[in-house]
């Protein structure tokens, strides 16, 4: 209790860290984190509506819509760059709007091709000052955003009018666009720093044995020219992606970037790419001027379980024993917690080694191990036995037995065979590209985890259902297959659910977990999201046994963590310190975007884009809240 005080006072103490929201993850090292105080414990639960946006996505077509998945966190520009909230929508379209109303400044319409059978998303945009451009003249204060179809658009933060010394008037078509946007597009923003853009790609999974290469290309901020590039899979053939999709880091004063790297393809068979491949499924620290290596942590190998690295590194200052570390937090789809010193990469905690069971599949050879932190410990317990079953009746827990029983089951990087076989966490984790929320001096990460199982199996291709449609990770209970073009065989995945449609674990199925760095434990966690709308009809009530859920969370020095994320239309506000559920409030649709809050004119917003997400099957929109509490002000 001592250790959640000395949290607790940490939290509530002014610090020197900014109010302003200038980066999508807060700052460049994505701590999710603002010292803004005026919303706080005591009164939080008087929040209240400030004002509503809408994008006008709800006017395209409705399958288009339902093709799309709301996932931006706004930025909030300085003054001197006219201190607008900007954001973008799934179809790449720029808005910038009035922080204190919500009404609209300025917008910028790329006109993206729409006639993709891939989802349409777009996490955020960038903000820099170019130095280069003299005060006062157009385009000294730039946003950079990526659009569906991989242009870079280069726009002045004052108008939303294209910077013309950018690239081909104000765009440049990045590595890859020769292939449609069904195979390679980016959703997460690129990272500006050192008067370069940085950016990665968002790559097809599972469908293609070579797909396109994940490489990262770094432009110059003024004139759009290419600067470096990196390949993680080194010119190594018979492959592909390997691509950074999640948010990228940086440390200007190390002169570093940090790259979450992904899963070589095809994501579940490698037979045919036999060699190591060390910076997939990694952090890989680059020089920010030269794009040189200059060390990487690899936290899978051979990765046969879509593994890839799902969130943005997380930059903080590890204090210990009186010495403070430059340190990094990786959250993994598999349910770990690696901290590294971000100048060597030299992991804090000690890392053991867990042996693979072997692959049943002709010519597949597993990693002999995998690496694993002694701590903190893993965010969820991989091991689900017939016995531990669960279900509402002795029927439907019965069958949840019987299929678990039925499973091929070793654990954790158990990997897939022509039988079924656990995916527990399956590829959407354990924690995804939401991330965690830091704040500073005590080294506590908060974040939000998925917890329910999966299955799958790789199904020999002259077996394999010729309607095979191709979808997406899967989290409505469906089962679906994916050809995987130039290997033998499609798989097949689904959730593991009972013949009522619910997982066959115990709750909760979603949770928000509070992890001490330093320290090597969890300091609590609690159910995230209620399944009372999830039944055959809604109920009047809730019930917290946690859902599937998308999107992040932040925290403030009010002693507050903010996430919605979950399959409720919930938006909630934790306590920090224990992880109480201190305020709620029911949005339209679900909200699978990362909230964000701002001081403007001496009152403080929290800002949520809630315009649900494709793989929820459940209603879509195109809404921007904004809350604050009542103006004192207005009242007198």
């Amino acid at each position: 209790m001592r250790r959640l005080a000395t949290i607790a006072a940490l939290l509530c103490a002014t610090t020197g860290w900014s109010q302003e929201w200038r980066h999508y993850g807060g700052d460049a090292g994505g701590s999710h984190y603002s010292a803004a105080a005026a919303i706080n414990r005591d009164n939080v639960g008087q929040l209240d509506v400030a004002w509503v946006h809408r994008s006008g996505d709800a006017d395209r077509p409705a399958e288009l819509l339902r093709n799309s998945s709301g996932q931006a966190t706004p930025i909030l520009l300085p003054p001197a760059a006219g201190e607008s909230l900007v954001y973008c929508t799934p179809f790449s379209e720029v808005i910038a709007l009035d922080p204190g109303s919500g009404e609209r400044r300025w917008s910028h319409d790329p006109q993206v091709n729409t006639a993709s059978l891939r989802p349409f998303r777009c996490r955020g945009v960038a903000y820099y000052e170019e130095t280069r451009v003299a005060q006062g003249a157009d385009c000294r204060h730039r946003i950079f955003a990526n659009t569906y179809d991989r242009r870079l658009l280069a726009l002045d933060a004052l108008s939303g009018e294209r910077c013309a010394d950018f690239g081909d008037s104000g765009e440049v078509s990045q590595y890859g666009r020769e292939k449609a946007a069904d195979q390679i597009s980016n959703s997460s923003p690129p990272v500006v720093a050192g008067g370069l853009v940085i950016n990665g790609s968002a790559v097809i999974d599972f469908r293609l044995a070579e797909a396109p290469r994940g490489t990262v290309q770094a432009f110059d901020s003024l004139t759009g020219e290419l600067r470096w590039s990196f390949d993680p899979l080194q010119g190594k053939e018979g492959s592909g992606a390997a691509n950074v999709w999640a948010p990228i880091s940086v440390d200007e004063s190390l002169g570093l970037v940090y790259l979450p790297t992904g899963t070589p393809s095809p994501d579940y068979y490698g037979v045919n790419r036999p060699e190591a491949i060390p910076y997939a499924n990694s952090v890989v620290a680059l020089a920010l001027d030269s794009g040189e290596v200059r060390w990487h942590f690899q936290h899978v190998r051979h990765d046969l379980w879509d593994y890839d690295t799902p969130a943005q590194p997380i930059l903080f200052e590890w204090q210990k024993d009186g010495a403070s570390v430059p340190a990094l937090a990786q959250p993994t789809k598999q349910g770990f917690i690696f901290v590294l010193d971000r100048r060597s990469g030299e992991s804090l905690w000690e890392i053991t080694e867990q042996p693979v069971p072997p692959s049943q599949i002709p010519g597949e050879k597993t990693a002999a191990t995998q690496p694993k932190p002694i701590a903190p410990p893993p965010l969820l317990d991989p091991f689900l036995m017939p016995e531990q079953a669960w279900g509402l009746t002795p029927w439907d827990r019965g069958d949840c037995a019987r299929q678990l029983a039925e499973l091929d089951n070793l654990g954790l990087f158990t990997p897939l065979s022509e039988k079924l076989t656990l995916m527990f966490p399956g590829s959407l984790g354990g924690a995804n590209w939401g991330g965690g929320a830091i704040a500073p001096g005590g080294g506590v990460l908060v974040l939000n985890v998925n917890t329910a199982p999966f299955a799958g199996r790789l199904v020999p291709n002259a077996q394999a259902d010729a309607a095979a449609d191709g979808k997406d990770h899967p989290t409505a209970g469906q089962r679906f297959l994916v050809p995987m073009k130039g290997t033998p065989y499609t798989v097949e995945l689904g959730a593991l659910v009972s013949p009522l449609g619910i997982p066959c674990n115990a709750p909760p199925w979603g949770k928000l977990m509070a992890v001490d760095l330093v320290a090597g434990q969890i300091l609590w966690e609690t159910a995230l999201g209620s399944i009372h709308e999830l039944g055959p009809f809604p109920l009047p009530f809730h019930i917290d046994w946690g859902t599937p859920n998308l999107g992040g969370g932040i925290a403030t020095a009010g002693g507050l963590f903010f996430i919605a994320a979950t399959m409720d239309r919930q938006l909630r506000a934790f306590d920090l310190a224990s992880g109480e559920t201190l305020w709620r409030y029911t949005l339209p649709v679900d909200a699978t975007a990362t909230p964000m809050t701002y001081t403007y004119r001496g009152r403080q917003y929290l800002v949520i884009n809630a315009g649900g997400h494709f793989m929820f099957n459940r209603e879509a929109g195109d809404y921007l809240y904004a809350f604050a509490l009542p103006d004192q002000r207005r009242s007198q």
